[in-house]
This record gives structure tokens, sequence and C-alpha cells, in this order.
């Protein structure tokens, strides 16, 4: 999961200009245009349309009123659509604000008619994750999605419905809006899964070579890891909401499977907290690393200065020059070196210099300190 950029930055965050009223639908920048796929089913029947107006959706709940309903709307980018929607569905502004502003945290709000629910759906782009927001909103016989991508992670659901496998079909819109947020907590199994693995190899490497680069990367990890503590622990939340409480919209039957999804939830937050210890012990690795690396190069260092000190003690010690007869007066100085006239003065100084040398090498060596590995 390493990204090709050096540093990360997190995603900005778009929101309504200061000062705006409140419920007002402002489309981001980059908002794709809106399409709209239905699935209408019951055990025995499925039906599935591209619709593109009001008009059609009301015609589609009068002729099938005793069926399941799911508008699946992707892309954004039309505000008189959404406001029509709004409109029919009875869905207040501020939920269509929160809509467009696709960056809330996990929540379940109560409306008259309908209950609106916020879920952060995560994908794999190869490098790291894409963090993407699921509105969903479930009346007593239908259930609308919103998102701004045209890809999504809802398929199993679709397939599920198509096949007519399971509970699927036999049940109602509460059961879908179960599954459609189950999968999506579902999904980040696979995503944490390729974390761990991307720890282990970050262990590593962090062993072999304590680079930078490695030192980046579990900060990198560790930023993705908050970030996926924050949205788990906000779907927690949720699910405990829905637990607690009692919709008419959800079935006390069917409160089994949230508890399950929140199971689910308490697991993954298990993983990110195991992973988040894991990173702060690579970061002490890293530390270790980089330290034994250093006590490496000072112990050749040092090795290197030992040698070369007795060395040089000699060698300055013959560069002073002191003459041991006076050139001028011819008076000899029986202090001064005499060594300097010797006609094998250079050759026994240089095989005392190498004696020193091996000498002091096999004195290391039977230290240990040449040794690689040893402190």
């Amino acid at each position: 999961m390493r990204r090709n950029s050096k540093h990360h930055r997190n995603r900005r965050i778009r929101r309504t200009p200061p000062g705006s009223a409140p419920g007002v639908i402002n489309l981001p920048d980059d908002a794709l245009k809106l399409s709209l796929h239905t699935i209408v089913y019951d055990e025995d029947s499925i039906y599935e349309a591209e619709l593109q107006s009001i008009s059609e959706i009301k015609e589609q709940l009068m002729k099938m009123p005793g069926k399941t309903h799911w508008f699946d709307v992707k892309g954004l980018g039309n505000k008189v659509f959404l406001e029509q929607m709004a409109d029919f569905f009875g869905i207040h502004r501020l939920q269509i604000e929160d809509v467009v502003n696709d960056y809330q945290r996990p929540k379940v709000e109560e409306f008259k008619d309908h209950l609106f629910f916020i879920s952060r759906t995560l994908q794999d782009n190869g490098n790291s994750f894409t963090n993407d927001q699921l509105s969903l909103l479930l009346g007593k016989n239908f259930v609308i999605t919103f998102q701004n991508k045209y890809e999504d992670v809802l398929d199993p659901v679709r397939n599920r419905i198509r096949q007519g496998k399971g509970f699927m079909r036999r049940s109602g819109a509460d059961y879908l809006a179960y599954s459609l947020m189950d999968v999506t907590i579902d999904n980040y199994y696979p995503i944490l899964e390729k974390m761990g693995d991307s720890l282990d190899d970050l262990q590593d490497d962090l062993i072999s070579n304590p680079s930078r680069e490695a030192l980046n990367r579990i900060l990198q990890r560790k930023r993705e890891l908050v970030n996926l503590r924050r949205i788990i622990w906000s779907e927690r939340d949720k699910m405990n909401d829905i637990l607690r409480s009692s919709y008419s919209e959800i079935k006390e039957s069917g409160k089994v499977f949230f508890r399950d999804t929140y199971d689910h939830c308490i697991q993954l937050l298990d993983l990110v907290e195991s992973y988040k210890e894991v990173t702060a012990s690579l970061m002490d690795v890293y530390q270790s690393s980089v330290s034994n690396r250093l006590n490496q190069v000072m112990k050749i260092l040092t090795i290197i200065s030992t040698i070369f000190i007795p060395l040089t003690f000699i060698v300055g010690l013959y560069g002073m020059n002191f003459q041991r007869v006076d050139p001028v007066t011819g008076k000899q100085f029986p202090f001064n070196m005499p060594e300097l006239y010797s006609p094998y003065g250079y050759v026994g100084v240089s095989v005392v210099m190498i004696l020193i040398v091996i000498f002091q090498i096999i004195f290391f060596y039977k230290k240990g300190w040449l040794t690689k590995g040893t402190g």
C-alpha cells in the first residue's frame, strides 16, 4: 500500500461557505453526471431499469406497491433532480446537504417517514485506499442510496438480489439497508489484511535497511490507521444506536443482523489497535536499527583511528629532523636522533610500524571487535 508521493496530505473536506444558510445545496466542482438505477423485487420476481425523472419514480411506486424498491443514485451533478427527490420523498434539505458534502462521519438520523444513514466505503486502489461516502435512506418499502462515484462496493448485494438466494428476496427494505451497510463494513477486512502484510514487509525492510523512506512509510501507515480507527469507531456507534433504538422502519427480528455487523466493527477496531501497536514497535525498530548502524560506523572509525595513532606518533617523532651533527661547527649532539643517518633507519622504522599494525589487528580480532554485528 505504498504511495508514490513522498508526503501524503489528508483529503480536503468540502463544506459550504461560512455563513451560508443551512440546507443550501452547493454541488462540488467534480460532481459527476447523475444516473438513477432502480431494482424492484419480491420473493418471486425482479425488475431493473434506468429512470430519468421523478414521474417515473412515482409511476413505479404506484404500479408495484407491495415490492421492495432500491433507487441507486450515482453522481450528484443534477441539483434540480436532487431537490425534486427531496420534495417527493420528504427528505430534509439538511440531509441533501450532507449527501452533497460527502465527507460526513457515519451516523443514523430518524425522521418522520424514513431513516437516514451515512456510511464510509473504502476501496483498494493499489497504492492506498479511497474513502468515499454512501448516503442511504430507508423508508417503509424503499431504499435510496447516493454516491458521488460510479464505482462502488455494492455489487455483492446486487448479485444476491438477482440470484434470489438466502433472505434477500424474501426480506424487506430494512434487510436491504442492512445488507448495503454490512457489505461496506466487510470490505474493510481485505484492506486491513493488505495493510498487515505491508507492515510485515516493512518490518523486514527496517531490519535490513532502515532508510528514510522506510520511516516515511511507517508514518504513512500510522496516518492511515488513525483514519481507519475514526471511521470504524463511528460505524460502531451507528450500529449501537440502531440496536438500542426502536425504529419503526427496522423490524425487531432484523436487529440480529445489525448485531452481527456491530461485532464486525469490534473485530475491525481490535485489528486497527493491534496494527497501531505494530507501527509503534516499528518506530522502535527503526530507531534501534539506525542506532546500531551508527555504532557500527563509529566502531570502524575508532578502530581505524586507533591503528593510526601509534603510526602518527612515530612519523611525527622522526619528522622533527633534529640534526645529529652541527653543520657549521661539526659538533655532535648525543641526545639527537642517530637513526636519521642510519642506512637501515627507514626500513627499520617501517618494519616496526607494520608490526604494530599487525599486533593491533590480532588484538582487535581476539577481542571480537572486528566481527560483524558485535557491539
